[in-house]
């Protein structure tokens, strides 16, 4: 497919077309990964790793790596059980909740909030940035900008007060972490890869939490399965994931090739639509069947190829556990039919508004 929108861009929409772009870093650069209407100058060290290309980009995820292993995760899940049942605590009694903004919206960004060290209380300013960099912004130039400036000043008080008392979080790892010659990161590439997990850290999540509780929301015999079977809640992440995948990436052509046939050019930008891929029927049997149980899941949620995300066990385990709790304190929950659901505008899709009536329909 091609559109003339965003100053011209193709998607292709098959699997094995998005499989082989994502694996072809010869041809197809991550320095902008987003399609706007504006193409703002290449910042150095933007965000890395996930704007970074070979061979940058492989020591600066190794960076990453080590704070998001399972068994760190193990670690951080107990946070993750109370940060979920303390929102519970906010709404369970009222019969009623916007699930996306009082639930959903919450748990990621108090997740990174206590690996970063930063006050959980700030979410509502990590939101806010959020909704400017990845919706406004691509429409608005200047309020990315503001958005992307005032996150930096953000973190470079945090960093500066680091410097004479360092911390056991994210930040200080960063700022102890070396590059592959052995010297300190720049300045410029802590601040990028904080502004990353931050912004990669969150709403993707809060919208995969939120699309699968819409999903469980709108199909009782899969939550009345869930709540019966506990057990199979890892493998119907995985199938929540695949179906609503929150997540399209661009990239853009350094080098004329050709897309399943189809030429482009150097300048190009091309969208990976993750979500269409895990649509495809060649790849997945009854592929726009929610099928909670599916077995054989290789899905692209988490993207493709050297880029592949590296929060995934963030994002399992967040969901995981944020099923696990609500089932656990709300197992009947329906549609409020006086409320509508509304989506996200932009590269990251989900509800934005999910409004719920707890408890059985009378």
């Amino acid at each position: 497919m091609h559109t003339e929108r965003f100053l011209g861009c193709y998607m292709p929409t098959t699997y094995e077309a998005v499989r082989e772009i994502a694996n072809d870093t010869e041809h197809f650069s991550s320095r902008r990964i987003i399609v706007r209407d504006v193409r703002p100058e290449i910042a150095r060290n933007a965000a890395p790793p996930i704007t970074s290309d070979p061979p940058v980009h492989k020591p600066a995820k190794q960076l990453l790596l080590p704070p998001f292993t399972p068994d760190a995760m193990k670690k951080l899940e107990p946070r993750m059980r109370a940060i979920c049942n303390e929102l519970i605590d906010g709404f369970i009694a009222d019969g009623k909740v916007d699930a996306a903004a009082r639930y959903a919206k919450y748990i990621p960004v108090r997740a990174i909030a206590h690996m970063l060290g930063i006050p959980e209380s700030d979410s509502d300013l990590f939101i806010n940035w959020i909704h400017m960099i990845l919706e406004l912004g691509i429409k608005d130039e200047s309020k990315l900008l503001q958005a992307v400036q005032e996150m930096s000043a953000y973190f470079s008080a945090h960093i500066e007060a680091r410097k004479d008392k360092p911390t056991d979080d994210l930040i200080s790892y960063l700022m102890n972490a070396k590059d592959k010659e052995g010297n300190p990161l720049e300045d410029s590439h802590v601040l990028g890869s904080l502004r990353l997990l931050l912004i990669a850290g969150i709403d993707t999540t809060w919208s995969a939490i939120g699309s699968s509780l819409w999903h469980l929301a709108k199909t009782p015999g899969d939550r009345e399965r869930l709540i019966a079977e506990p057990g199979l809640i890892p493998t119907a992440v995985e199938e929540l994931l695949r179906a609503y995948s929150p997540v399209t990436m661009a990239r853009e052509v350094v080098k004329e090739t050709t897309i399943s046939g189809c030429p482009v050019k150097a300048g190009n930008m091309v969208l990976l639509s993750f979500p269409a891929a895990n649509r495809d029927p060649k790849m997945f049997p009854d592929a726009d069947k929610v099928v909670i149980d599916r077995r054989e899941n290789r899905h692209a949620a988490f993207g493709l190829g050297i880029h592949r995300c590296v929060g995934s066990n963030l994002a399992r385990m967040e969901m995981q556990v944020a099923l696990e709790e609500w089932l656990k304190r709300i197992p009947d929950f329906r549609l409020d039919p006086a409320g509508a659901v509304t989506w996200s505008q932009g590269t990251v899709r989900g509800p934005r508004q999910l409004p719920f009536l707890l408890g059985k329909a009378m």
